[in-house]
């Protein structure tokens, strides 16, 4: 009979085992270690975050294993971690190279469990070490994937797109401020005030109506041409003396908030060229995947969407199937009951928050542009029997798209619109 996944990882366990636990913190890790009944083994060690105290943590696991004085001759080493944040991806590379096997262990696992030893909610980095240590002697824990090669670049491109997105849109929403103080009747004249070169023009040198109306008209007119070969119309311009002749805004501390401003202007503008310059750098690394054509030959995926969602599983290749990618995300369905009491299924949201959020903008853009997941989004909403909500419905054909690029890709097969759906899906769409 084939065993579950539960039974290969506590299979892995045996009376050779040594298993190290390791909380890890941003200066010093702690390590315990157990054996495969969870006995401790040896005492803890402290582990600087620098070559010196990964070479210690080595020499210690190898002492122990090649120890004289101990019942137990250890011949295979499993190292426990956290994998949150990011201090711990430092010492796990350091110890994959060295040929030792690092798997990961749920933080919510060890808050849960460090009270079952001494029936105490105290915390404390040795404590967590041997909680951990125990969890991985349970078979409770699991590979992490620490991509590489081109899917550790799109990873980090991704990471980087996402934090530089967050930090653009923080300066626009302070621009916006700026202006809703100072002329908030800006936008009746320019609808996207960040949007169009004639607009960041006026912002940086003339943005409030003290000015504006110093410079006049041609003056305008001429600080656009800098900014711009065709001009707005002078229509669009007299009406921006208009707004600024009864404007209502603050009159007071002029001189500070035009430098700000402006400052703020040059910053977006360069924020926009450094998104333009990671998202060309997505799209270069998604080529060297070789996916890329079969990923865009379906209607609604982009280059910066493909590339982001690669950079979040990895090769899609090492899943054996898609439901795997879905419980990664966190998408898979859960339900809690008990008895005659019976809740609604929801998921699980215990996955990759990025990978969620990646595939659920790609099923907005899906529903938009693909005839297919767009019928299959409105007979999940228009259904007789349990019709779902619009973000229920959207999950739906996030799956779906997923499943989709897993066997065009696994199976080297070309996107095909009649082949999306079996016949049993295609007789209830029809319905």
């Amino acid at each position: 009979m084939k065993h579950n996944r539960a039974n290969q990882r506590l299979d892995a366990i045996t009376i050779d085992t040594l298993i190290v636990g390791i909380d890890i913190a941003k200066y010093t890790h702690w390590a315990r270690f157990v054996d495969y009944r969870g006995m401790e083994v040896g005492k803890a060690v402290e582990i600087s975050n620098d070559r010196s105290g990964f070479d210690n943590i080595v020499s210690e696991i190898n002492r122990i294993c090649n120890s004289k004085f101990l019942n137990s001759k250890y011949n295979n080493v499993i190292v426990g971690m956290e994998p949150t944040g990011h201090y711990w991806k430092a010492i796990a590379s350091y110890l994959i190279k060295q040929d030792i096997r690092v798997v990961g262990v749920n933080p919510y696992h060890t808050k849960t469990a460090k009270e079952l030893d001494d029936n105490s909610q105290t915390k404390s980095d040795k404590k967590d070490a041997l909680t951990i240590a125990r969890l991985v002697k349970d078979g409770r824990y699991f590979d992490p994937y620490i991509p590489d090669g081109v899917y550790a670049d799109l990873r980090e491109l991704g990471n980087a797109r996402i934090g530089m997105i967050k930090r653009r849109n923080a300066i626009k929403n302070n621009i916006n401020a700026v202006l809703d103080e100072y002329f908030p009747e800006y936008e009746t004249v320019f609808k996207c005030p960040l949007i169009g070169k004639a607009s960041i023009q006026i912002l940086k040198e003339c943005p409030f109506p003290k000015y504006i109306l110093e410079t006049g008209a041609d003056g305008i007119l001429e600080l656009v041409k800098q900014a711009v070969k065709k001009t707005v119309g002078i229509n669009k311009i007299s009406k921006l003396i208009e707004a600024a002749k009864v404007s209502v805004g603050v009159t007071e501390g002029l001189i500070g908030a035009k430098i700000k401003l402006k400052n703020l202007v040059e910053e977006l503008e360069l924020m926009n060229k450094q998104l333009s310059d990671i998202e060309a750098a997505m799209a270069e690394s998604l080529d060297k995947t070789g996916y890329a054509d079969k990923m865009l030959a379906i209607k609604g995926i982009g280059v910066v969407t493909a590339a982001a969602l690669l950079g979040e599983i990895g090769d899609i290749r090492r899943f054996e199937d898609a439901r795997q990618i879905s419980r990664l995300a966190g998408y898979n369905l859960v339900e809690d009951s008990s008895g005659k009491n019976k809740s609604g299924t929801g998921i699980s949201k215990r996955g990759r928050k990025i990978l969620r959020s990646i595939m659920y903008l790609m099923a907005q853009s899906c529903i938009r542009h693909n005839t297919e997941f767009k019928q299959l989004y409105d007979y999940m909403r228009t259904r007789e029997i349990n019709p779902l909500k619009k973000k229920q419905a959207l999950i739906v054909v996030a799956k779906k798209i997923i499943t989709v690029l897993h066997v065009t890709i696994t199976k080297e097969k070309q996107y095909t619109s009649d082949k999306v759906f079996g016949a049993v899906r295609k007789g209830m769409l029809a319905a």
